[in-house]
């Protein structure tokens, strides 16, 4: 009687193990702890929009003055490597925590410092842009360490449904700083 119970107790137990097994697949979301009774926003990954990172803009380069173009003279050079985003839904809008990891390093006419890197997030579907923010990210370079690591976070608010077909974007902005418009006098 006893060897009979124990066999059903390890049945059961295995039928929990195997019901365990079949949960849908997160695609290695964050579990958040959410429930229906919570009011914490829900991690999802489904429809999280890739982020993708393109060639034009994931390398940036400072020059010393007067200088383009000329490898001789490149003070810094920075570049995007990888990426990873998690969104959390909620009842108005999917946000994309975007995470970029990146590489900074002296060149001939560098040395030491501080480089502000001005880094770029754009969400957009096929006709409109829902996200795009520049942000500058210090990056301070030490002597004698080569290549530099950093990470950059963000997070792009997609309102509404516009996420299911949005794509993120990563790269360095290298469009000049738009100029402040000049007082008028009287």
């Amino acid at each position: 009687m006893v060897g009979h119970t124990v066999s059903r107790i390890a049945a059961f137990a295995g039928l929990l193990a195997l019901a365990g097994c079949n949960t849908p697949d997160t695609g290695g979301a964050i579990d958040a702890g959410a429930s229906a009774a919570s009011a914490t926003p829900a991690v999802i990954q489904a429809k999280c929009p890739q982020v993708f990172m393109r060639d034009a803009t994931s390398v940036y380069r400072t020059y010393a003055k007067g200088a383009k173009d000329d490898p001789t003279q490149i003070i810094y050079q920075a570049s995007l490597v990888d990426s990873t985003r998690q969104c959390v839904q909620s009842d108005t809008t999917l946000t994309v925590n975007v995470v970029v990891q990146g590489r900074v390093t002296t060149g001939p006419a560098g040395g030491p410092g501080t480089i502000n890197l001005p880094i770029r997030v754009t969400a957009s579907d096929e006709n409109n842009t829902l996200f795009s923010e520049v942000t500058q990210l210090p990056v301070t370079v030490q002597a004698g360490t080569g290549a530099q690591q950093f990470i950059f976070t963000k997070s792009a608010p997609i309102n509404g449904g516009a996420g299911d077909f949005a794509k993120v974007y990563v790269g360095f902005d290298t469009a000049p700083a738009a100029a402040a418009p000049k007082k008028k006098r009287k």
